[in-house]
């Protein structure tokens, strides 16, 4: 005797891969196409009839719940992601430096002098050479950078790949690990159109501007990175809101920068002096006067370059001094 035709598409739909099921949008019972997915995911049912379409979709999330981040932490039997940010890309692992067992207890002197031991050698084989030790020094350096300039943890990745490919071809040698560093990751933020400019970098380096400079040209050169001209128009919302500027004169800088600039006065000039000369100029339009000392300061350039390019600028834009 012949099976009913539902039963024998239910069966075929429950042995049918969830490959082949991904395109159902109808029912095929009532043919309706309100198909509801429940809430852990598990099953795609019918608004209409009840029938459930799909079933036993795999579940990627855990099997417990958590309510905070602490909770989340404590039931969590997996590690933190690879990272590029880590020599060893967070592979290995690392001894905590509380003298505490599990429960919160504090150790015997023995256990202690025992740890500490087991931790100078665990610092000691996470690094088999020379150019281990290189990477961990410069990828540590990168990392204290890019906290101070508060720089995302996306662009921090990019720089620690810049710096594994830099000391991959060889260009570390004759050159120090902190102006390499430093060099990777200002690279990093022009890639990204993070606006942080050469001296904001070189403040928070432990190497000067000039080998900063040097260094970022020669790598970007070998690598055969594309570097985009940086856009004035990134530095203008932080160096406003650093000098309590409303929205209006941002706005007003932003369009003496885009009229300037069509009329090629920013060619050969530097981002965060024209940047900051459209926004003193904004600021006097705009009847919020700054001085350009506070500008200056802000923007970190000198009086003198606020000058020149405002100058410039109000001529370029019909008004009158």
């Amino acid at each position: 005797m012949t099976r009913p035709v539902q039963q024998r598409e239910r069966e075929e739909r429950s042995t049918t891969g969830p490959d082949e099921r991904e395109g159902v949008q109808h029912c095929p019972e009532c043919e309706s196409d309100t198909l509801v997915t429940s809430a852990d995911g598990s099953e795609l049912t019918c608004e209409d009839c009840g029938l459930i379409v799909e079933e036993r979709l795999i579940d990627r999330g855990p099997e417990w719940r958590a309510f905070n981040h602490q909770d989340r932490q404590s039931k969590s039997r997996v590690g933190a992601p690879t990272t590029q940010t880590m020599h060893d890309k967070g592979m290995t692992t690392s001894i905590d430096w509380k003298n505490a067992d599990a429960y919160g207890r504090s150790l015997s002197p023995e256990k202690r002098g025992q740890m500490r031991r087991l931790r100078k050698w665990q610092e000691r084989i996470r690094t088999k050479d020379a150019g281990e030790r290189n990477l961990q020094f410069a990828l540590s350096e990168t990392d204290r950078m890019a906290s101070a300039l508060a720089i995302p943890r996306s662009v921090r990745e990019v720089a620690c790949v810049t710096y594994r490919r830099a000391l991959a071809e060889d260009l570390i040698r004759g050159r120090s690990i902190e102006g390499v560093a430093t060099s990777t990751l200002y690279i990093a933020c022009r890639m990204e159109g993070i606006p942080r400019s050469l001296e904001e970098v070189s403040a928070v380096s432990r190497v000067d501007r000039k080998e900063i400079g040097r260094t970022y040209r020669y790598i970007a050169q070998e690598l055969t990175l594309e570097m985009h001209p940086v856009d004035p128009k990134k530095y203008v919302p932080r160096f406003c809101s650093e000098l309590d500027l409303t929205e209006e004169v941002q706005a007003k800088a932003n369009e003496i920068i885009d009229v300037t600039t069509e009329q090629g006065l920013l060619s050969g000039k530097s981002p965060t002096g024209y940047a900051a000369a459209a926004i003193y100029a904004a600021s006097l339009l705009c009847n919020e006067k700054k001085t350009q000392r506070e500008v200056a300061d802000v923007a970190q350039v000198t009086e003198v370059t606020i000058r020149n390019r405002y100058q410039e600028q109000i001529k370029a834009m019909g008004i009158h001094d």
